[in-house]
């Protein structure tokens, strides 16, 4: 990797806040770096996970515990209008309820005392074409699920000695292969479930298949019970957490837990912290223009989005020498730009007066 175009391609994705390409940047360079250099550097090879844990590793050695939680959650870079290809294709959006068309990227986040580092990143691929019998149509299918890529991502931080004790995710995680490998590992999980899941409240309810949807149960905000998934063969705890909406309506989570030492209030506490990786993704979008480059190829728009975690991880970086999020710190990083702008109307008009 070439340091010094990494460090000022970075730097220019915090710094910019429209659209972003090669042509700029060398303008914003005075022509000293050229529009072919930066085409090349986002061409020449194709960067991944392993790139960003050498440089996360180590901001993360000074920063983890044994207290420290994994979060796992997947985002749309929505592409309207960028040709389709293997990454940018149609994905099922289940914060908007409709299919988009855009990049799915899968993310895992270390979170612990306040700061949030990207530790690995997957861009979902749908390399497999295939005929949608109901509606006659050609779709795109990838050829590892996410809970795949996200247990070898799990591995993967075992292996390289992470230290953390909890696993978060939201329901589309909360696989039984997914729940027994972080068990196998002597590591803890707090997950969210959907509400058709089917729990038994006794042994005895488990051994006579009578199980009950996690809906109807009888639980109050705050408030547990013992259970056995079906089809789970461990105890677990089933917690729920209830909420106003933005509309004033009422919702309610529900959440497993493998640690049957926690109560109701450890549980939210815990999973409270899954909100960080909301928190990286909206950062990613707004304040490293992941979404904002017009590179064509595949090996270039991956490129890019491995370079918009890394400026996310810059601005974390940034966040633990001045005190300051990654919003505020961009929002004085405007402000200057405003400044200079400003400064530079009162030149134009002094000469033209």
């Amino acid at each position: 990797m070439n340091k010094d175009l990494f460090d000022l391609y970075t730097d220019y994705l915090i710094c910019s806040t429209e659209q972003t390409t090669a042509t700029q940047l060398s303008r914003m360079l005075d022509g000293n770096i050229s529009h072919d250099q930066v085409t090349r550097f986002l061409s020449s090879q194709t960067f991944s996970s392993k790139d960003l844990w050498k440089l996360v590793r180590p901001t993360l050695r000074q920063i983890e515990s044994d207290e420290g939680v994994l979060i796992f959650d997947d985002t749309i870079i929505e592409k309207q209008w960028t040709d389709e290809n293997e990454i940018i294709c149609y994905h099922f959006d289940h914060s908007k309820g409709r299919t988009v068309k855009g990049i799915n990227l899968l993310n895992l986040l270390y979170h612990h005392n306040g700061i949030s580092l990207p530790l690995s990143f997957q861009v979902i691929e749908k390399t497999v074409s295939y005929c949608d019998l109901k509606t006659k149509q050609v779709k795109r299918k990838s050829r590892v699920t996410k809970n795949e890529m996200l247990k070898q991502m799990f591995l993967q931080m075992l292996s390289s000695s992470v230290k953390f004790k909890y696993v978060l995710f939201d329901s589309w995680f909360s696989s039984k292969e997914t729940f027994d490998l972080i068990r196998k590992k002597q590591r803890h999980f707090i997950g969210a479930l959907k509400r058709n899941r089917l729990v038994a409240l006794s042994a005895k309810d488990k051994r006579d298949g009578r199980f009950h949807k996690v809906s109807d149960l009888a639980l109050k905000d705050g408030e547990y019970v013992h259970g056995w998934l079906k089809g789970y063969s461990h105890e677990v705890l089933i917690c729920r957490q209830v909420f106003t909406n933005k509309d004033g309506s009422t919702g309610s989570l529900d959440l497993v837990c493998s640690d049957l030492s926690l109560d109701g209030d450890d549980i939210a506490r815990i999973y409270q912290k899954r909100w960080n990786i909301e928190v990286y993704h909206k950062s990613l979008k707004s304040n490293a223009c992941i979404s904002k480059s017009p590179t064509r190829t595949v090996r270039t728009q991956s490129n890019h989005l491995f370079l918009s975690i890394c400026s996310v991880l810059k601005l974390e970086e940034l966040k633990l020498h001045h005190k300051m999020n990654h919003f505020a710190l961009k929002a004085k990083i405007y402000l200057k730009s405003l400044k200079a702008a400003y400064s530079e109307i009162a030149i134009l008009k002094k000469v033209a007066a």
